[in-house]
């Protein structure tokens, strides 16, 4: 199979249509990412160059070929219990700290807004439910959401489906796990209905304007930044800081600050993890 040949302009054309639809930054050394990822979209869309698909994406007034631009640019780099760290903050401070704040005197009923931001396929907000399950049991009687967002259209379909082969579990999910809260269809493993229940999914772009009815109490936002400008980070993390309770925290990846960039946030440190909080919350907040 030939390989796509990308020019300087292609190039330079490219980035800035990638930045426009999905915010990430392409600069010319990444060119070998048009031509690996963006070859098969060029034949099946009949086009000659990746400058002919560049002006059939503009004019595809369905925005399919867009969706698929965005699907083969985008990482979808996950797995379960992804880094481990950050669910051990969830399974050993966050959680028991907001479960105390939240319940009321005389219930034993939780109420917990999460919200997995670039969620990709869906396996850290089930590793979430999961976490969740196994400090509360019973789910049920608890008001807990959890929302998966992401740019990739395949990710979230993938992602509300809920099954996923063994190679996957078995990339961060114990066996005991596995066996607790998946069922085996086909060749295929079933997210069990209590912790898919827990969990809702849909599309979203990070970097247009966005607003949630209610604040979330943890947000996981972790190694999308990184493929941002520095104007753009700014701008998903305060407006991430707009969705957040006041007492809740955010997630970001390990690699990542935003100490400098977002002086609304404090940064806190538990263990191995560093989380974000909104500056001077006071005592028992909601």
């Amino acid at each position: 199979m030939s390989t796509i040949a990308v020019s300087r302009e292609e190039m330079s054309v490219w980035s800035r249509y990638i930045h426009e639809i999905c915010g990430v930054v392409l600069d010319d050394s990444k060119s070998y990412l048009l031509q690996t990822r963006l070859g098969v979209i060029v034949r099946e869309a009949g086009a000659a160059s990746l400058s002919e698909l560049y002006f059939k994406a503009k004019a595809d007034l369905t925005h399919a070929l867009r969706r698929k631009i965005i699907d083969a640019i985008t990482t979808n780099e996950t797995s379960f219990f992804r880094d481990q760290a950050p669910f051990e903050l969830l399974r050993h401070k966050l959680v028991p700290e907001l479960i105390d704040r939240r319940r009321r005197p005389g219930s034993r009923s939780v109420t917990l807004r999460i919200w997995s931001a670039a969620c990709s396929t869906g396996q850290e907000a089930y590793s979430t439910g999961v976490v969740l399950k196994e400090l509360l049991g019973d789910l049920t009687a608890h008001d807990i959401r959890i929302v998966g967002t992401d740019i990739s259209d395949q990710a979230v379909a993938k992602a509300s489906y809920g099954y996923f082969s063994r190679l996957e579990l078995d990339r961060g999910m114990a066996a005991d796990k596995i066996e607790r809260y998946f069922v085996k269809a086909g060749d295929k493993w079933k997210i069990k209905d209590e912790i898919r229940a827990l969990a809702s999914f849909r599309t979203m772009n990070l970097l247009q304007p966005f607003t949630f009815p209610i604040p979330f109490d943890i947000v996981f936002c972790r190694n999308v930044a990184i493929y941002f400008n520095e104007a753009d980070k700014k701008k998903l993390f305060q407006g991430i800081a707009r969705n957040l309770a006041k007492d809740g925290a955010l997630i970001i990846g390990s690699t990542e600050s935003i100490s400098g960039l977002c002086p609304e946030y404090d940064p806190k440190r538990y263990l191995r993890s560093v989380y974000y909080q909104l500056k001077g919350p006071p005592a028992g907040a909601k």
